[in-house]
């Protein structure tokens, strides 16, 4: 069964949604304590495998889920990125994750700005929002990038409260 998930090219990166053959990148990137340790952290392949699964069938549930990213140059899967909401959580969020290899090269906010843009103009979603651990500089560094504005701070089933960062259409530099 093939779903529609969209297909957005970038000038370096393709988004496309999850196949079968990414799943060892997924597998070594949830194997790495320091990779992983704000997404979940270390994850058994077993489960590696259903996180994945996971992102493909948020697609079926929901109509939007994770893309992998592809490296235009290489052709291999460097990350993933997204717009999800998980049961019980409050709100649905801009997410993302990079391989160690790739990581400070502008990829996540690539991926991140072409998947806003989509969410604005071709589902015409009134907001594209994110949040994150208060300890994930990284994240909060991107979401600034992003041109995201702090709006609210809410309490998470998981026991964390975060910032809620709505993310705009125009991107500024």
């Amino acid at each position: 069964m093939e779903l529609a998930i969209p297909l957005i090219e970038t000038d370096r990166i393709l988004l496309r949604g999850p196949k079968l053959e990414d799943f060892p990148v997924y597998r070594d990137f949830y194997a790495d304590a320091e990779a992983s340790s704000f997404y979940g952290g270390i994850l058994e392949p077993a489960l590696a495998w259903r996180r994945m699964a996971s992102d493909l069938g948020h697609w079926v549930l929901k109509g939007y889920g994770m893309w992998s990213i592809i490296e235009q140059a290489s052709g291999e899967m460097i990350g993933g990125c997204g717009l999800v909401w998980p049961d019980t959580w409050p709100r649905r969020e801009l997410t993302w994750w990079i391989i160690p290899e790739a990581r400070r090269n502008g990829y996540a906010l690539e991926a991140s700005q072409a998947i806003i843009a989509h969410a604005y103009d071709e589902w015409n979603w009134p907001e594209v929002e994110t949040h994150m651990d208060d300890n994930n500089q990284a994240a909060q560094s991107l979401a600034k990038k992003l041109g995201g504005k702090i709006i609210a701070r809410e309490a998470f089933p998981d026991g964390q409260e975060r910032d809620i960062y709505l993310l705009p259409r125009q991107i500024r530099e």
